[in-house]
């Protein structure tokens, strides 16, 4: 019977020619991989999610991708700072939980905010979780 080291590096040296060729080239750029946006419900009875990217231009699922991405632009990728869209919301406690993760013009983003309710939510963010 075969040791479980070797039978680890042999697995792994056949999957060696399952690389990409770009991926073995350090001057090649790093894939854009935007942001993932989520929205889920209290102790996530569910959830939702959208891939949205801004750079060179919006783009993604998001259906206001140029709204949501120019409202990043304005607070430079830190998502405590988005613009906010102030309205009315009721007192309702009903916790919603956002999230974005992955990358804005280079610069990572990991961010969870829990909101009282959907509206305060919508309040806070403004079009980027607008989903």
């Amino acid at each position: 019977m075969r040791s479980l080291p070797l039978v680890a590096a042999t697995a792994l040296l056949a999957l060696g020619g399952l690389v990409p060729a770009h991926a073995a080239d350090p001057a090649a750029p790093a894939p854009k991989r935007g942001l993932f946006l989520t929205v889920s419900g209290a102790e996530n009875t569910w959830v939702r999610g959208v891939l949205l990217h801004c750079v060179p231009e919006p783009a993604g699922a998001h259906p206001q991708a140029a709204m949501a991405c120019g409202a990043v632009a304005l607070a430079k990728g830190d998502f405590d700072r988005l613009p906010d869209d102030p309205h009315a919301c009721t007192k309702e406690f009903d916790p919603v939980t956002a999230t974005a993760t992955g990358s804005y013009k280079g610069k990572e983003v990991t961010w969870r905010k829990t909101y009282p309710n959907a509206c305060a939510l919508d309040a806070d963010t403004g079009h980027v979780f607008r989903f």
